[in-house]
């Protein structure tokens, strides 16, 4: 898609009515319209050009991804699809010691329905998953640009101790009513070092 196309396709829309979107779960019909969010997204992204171009392959959702991953849509009334999050239960090596936890593989909104609170819909659909799950907490690997909207969310961010296999910009959000003392405090002392340090 051109880059001028993308540009008039992200202009902002009037701000909606929280009663006008609608989160559901994701469907293969919706996987055009996923995508289609997913690059506009993307291209807001603060990377060179053709590391976007060459990245959004590995971003885009198939129906196989569909069969592996809890997903959920957020659309308007005329069933656009506006915005999408996706997730799935973490590797134990992903999270802090202890806890059980919900990946979020990441929360994408159309570029010109930012700031209408959609983005914290899908993460609060995301959250309640954790909590039906029975999990600790919720583990998000965020590109770089996305850091600061997990960290208003009440995110903290983990240490990097295995640089060769962890991403970077790890963030974790304890939501589990009573999390166990191992998960408690491997959290508690990874959030404490990390965060008052940056």
């Amino acid at each position: 898609m051109a880059a001028g196309r993308l540009a008039n396709m992200a202009q902002s829309h009037p701000p909606m009515a929280a009663g006008e979107i609608r989160i559901r779960p994701a469907e293969s019909a919706d996987l055009d319209a996923i995508n289609r969010v997913i690059e506009l997204a993307l291209m807001t992204w603060t990377l060179p050009e053709r590391v976007k171009r060459l990245s959004l392959p590995v971003y885009r959702y198939t129906c196989q991804d569909l069969r592996h991953l809890d997903m959920v849509v957020a659309e308007d009334r005329r069933r656009h699809v506006l915005g999408l999050a996706a997730w799935e239960e973490a590797g134990p090596r992903d999270t802090p010691a202890g806890c059980r936890a919900l990946l979020l593989h990441g929360i994408y909104v159309d570029p010109a329905y930012h700031r209408q609170g959609i983005g914290r819909r899908l993460f609060a659909a995301a959250e309640a998953a954790v909590a039906r799950q029975g999990c600790d907490g919720l583990l998000v690997r965020a590109q770089r640009d996305a850091t600061a909207f997990f960290v208003a969310q009440g995110m903290c961010r983990l240490s990097v101790d295995e640089q060769a296999r962890q991403y970077a910009n790890r963030l974790w959000k304890d939501l589990h009513v009573v999390s166990s003392a191992d998960c408690q405090s491997s959290v508690h002392n990874e959030c404490i070092a990390n965060n008052s340090s940056s």
